[in-house]
């Protein structure tokens, strides 16, 4: 059994074209999470850009899951970029920033353990959909 308190908080980061599934969403991070041996109820909640605030899917994602899903804005994900493990060109040319997934993960990790992050699923590519996985202490 692990102790709550030493868990390290776990968040996912998503990013994801303009009408993208939620069942495309869902299967990328359960096909994630089932390589690291992580359970759903690990991640304590969902991240993405702005820009996709009114991404059907996301939203639909979070309530499916009962999590909380935040957003950022490319200025507050751009100060992640040292830490990406893909920089996007794409991603930069369209949102401002050269990583969405990777970048929102660290930022809400980082945000809700009030310390450092780090990437513990780098950027997964699933058809229409990106997803990372940050974790802190």
């Amino acid at each position: 059994m692990t102790d709550v308190s030493t868990a390290p908080t776990l968040v996912v980061g998503l990013g994801c074209q303009r009408g993208c599934p939620v069942s495309t969403l869902l299967a990328l991070l359960d096909q994630a999470l089932a390589a690291h041996r992580i359970a759903r109820h690990e991640i304590k909640a969902l991240a993405s850009i702005d820009l996709k605030r009114d991404e059907p899917a996301l939203v639909e994602l979070a309530q499916q899951l009962g999590l909380e899903l935040m957003y950022f804005t490319s200025e507050q994900l751009a100060a992640y970029e040292p830490q990406l493990s893909h920089q996007s060109q794409i991603a930069f040319e369209r949102t401002g920033c050269y990583g969405v997934a990777e970048s929102a993960a660290l930022a809400l990790a980082e945000q809700l353990a009030q310390g450092p992050a780090k990437l513990l699923i780098p950027r997964q590519k699933y058809a229409q959909a990106t997803l990372a996985l940050a974790g802190a202490a």
